[in-house]
C-alpha cells in the first residue's frame, strides 16, 4: 500500500465515514456504523476515491426515502445495525444483502457508477426486510 492509499484511508476513517454516520443519525435518529473491509481497499486508490459517492451516498439516499415518517425511522433504527462495505475485484462478485441487521454492499468500487448499487435497489432490499 502506497502513501496515497494510506492518506485516503486515513481521511475516510477520520472524516468521511464519521460524517456519513452523522448524516444517518440526522435521517433516522441513530448513528449506524460503517464496517469497512479496509484490506480490500489497500491497493486500490480508485476504489478509495469512489467509495464515498458510490456506497455511502447511495445508502443515505435510500435511507432518506425510507425515513419519510416515524414508522420508517423506527424501522431503520430497530432493524439496521451496521453497513458493511467490501471492495471486490470483479463485477461478477458484486453483491447486496441484508441479513441479521447488517446491510452488506460488495462491489468493485473502482468502476464507479458502472458497479454501484443504486439507491432504489438498497431501499427495496431494506424495505422488504425491515
Amino acid at each position: 500500500m502506497g502513501l496515497q492509499e494510506r492518506r485516503r484511508i486515513q481521511e475516510l476513517q477520520t472524516i468521511t465515514f464519521p460524517e456519513r454516520q452523522r448524516e444517518i443519525a440526522d435521517i433516522c435518529g441513530r448513528e449506524i456504523a460503517y464496517d469497512v473491509d479496509w484490506p480490500g481497499f489497500e491497493h486500490d486508490a480508485s476504489a478509495l476515491n469512489f467509495v464515498d459517492n458510490c456506497a455511502c451516498h447511495r445508502v443515505n439516499m435510500a435511507l432518506r426515502s425510507i425515513c419519510i415518517d416515524d414508522l420508517g425511522r423506527e424501522a431503520v433504527r430497530e432493524g439496521l445495525t451496521s453497513i458493511r462495505v467490501v471492495n471486490v475485484p470483479t463485477p461478477a462478485q458484486r453483491a447486496l444483502s441484508f441479513e441479521g441487521g447488517v446491510l452488506t454492499m460488495a462491489a468493485p468500487w473502482a468502476l464507479g457508477a458502472e458497479a454501484l448499487h443504486r439507491d432504489g435497489e438498497i431501499r427495496d432490499l431494506l424495505m422488504a426486510r425491515l
